[in-house]
């Protein structure tokens, strides 16, 4: 576990942002400026680059605008999938955020001083202080509930400013409302009622079956189902107590694809299969189509799996 989170969140989720209400902004207090007031920032774009040279005018900027850091990695591929998501739902935000990408392989000190030991890893700085949001490819569904859950949460600490990016342009303003049932799912996932956004999904496929988007959420959110409640020891060491066992392998490989270690995901159950009888097969093979909904059906990792699992197959 690469980074402290909250004992009573789920794995991978958010962590709990409620001791933000009561808490000052500190670098606001210290600045003796009034975190909300004033005119809108301007900045150069809602996307900015992070080093560790620069990043103490992020840590001042964020006394006025939650500033959202993203450690990544080029040589991660969950890292790179990851990247335009977020973006997309900072940008969303109307100017409520800022993100601030930082290097894991360029910039040591900040990896360090933020707890960084995989990408991507975010992180959500409010008054100045630092708080870690989750660590691996977040499905896109919690993303967009844990980006609100932020803005609000700062609010209540009285870090309300907004952006525009220079020369005047307002920041863009969120997409259009998602269809009911969507929105139903992102709502429960918000709650961590994922029995709920389950059910959401399941009906949004039954009336539209060709929603590559809801199949997907499913997926998702199955998966976070799955994993709430379970601690990373002991997925692990249930996995290496019982490598044949199926629940066991299955439980670690999604606490593998949740953690964007996709190959290793994809290798753990594509190595068991040959060695199951039938019924342990077909709850491989339907969790790998899980997987390549999770992940993608375009990503490179998806095909080659995908032809593995047919060989296998036939």
């Amino acid at each position: 576990m690469s980074i402290p989170m909250n004992p009573g969140a789920n794995l991978r989720g958010a962590v709990d942002l409620s001791g933000l209400a009561s808490r000052p902004s500190t670098a606001a207090a210290a600045s003796g400026t009034d975190a909300a007031g004033g005119d809108a920032i301007s900045v150069p774009s809602l996307v900015l680059g992070g080093t560790d040279q620069n990043f103490g005018q992020f840590i001042e900027l964020s006394a006025r605008v939650p500033v959202v850091v993203e450690l990544f990695s080029a040589r991660s591929e969950a890292s790179i999938a990851f990247a335009p998501i977020l973006e997309r739902l900072v940008v969303q935000q109307g100017g409520a955020l800022v993100l601030v990408r930082v290097d894991i392989d360029a910039n040591p000190q900040l990896v360090q001083g933020l707890q960084a030991t995989t990408a991507p890893t975010v992180v959500v700085l409010i008054g100045g202080q630092p708080m870690p949001l989750f660590q691996g490819a977040v499905p896109e569904a919690q993303l967009s509930q844990v980006m609100g859950r932020v803005v609000e949460a700062a609010a209540q600490s009285g870090v309300s400013g907004r952006v525009i990016v220079e020369g005047g342009a307002e920041a863009p303003v969120p997409e259009p409302e998602l269809p009911p049932l969507h929105q139903e799912a992102y709502d429960a996932i918000g709650r961590q009622d994922y029995e709920a956004a389950i059910a959401a999904y399941r009906k949004q496929i039954l009336q539209a079956p060709n929603d590559r988007e809801a199949v997907a959420g499913l997926a998702q959110v199955s998966l976070l189902h799955r994993l709430g409640g379970k601690t990373l020891d002991a997925i692990r060491a249930a996995a290496a107590a019982g490598p044949d066992d199926v629940d066991a392998q299955l439980d670690v490989a999604d606490l593998d694809l949740s953690g964007g270690h996709v190959a290793d995901a994809f290798d753990r159950l594509l190595g068991l299969f040959p060695s199951l009888d039938g019924d342990g097969r077909d709850r491989v093979r339907e969790r790998l189509l899980d997987y390549f909904e999770i992940v993608g059906v375009a990503d490179p990792l998806v095909a080659s799996a995908r032809a593995r699992l047919a060989g296998l197959l036939y």
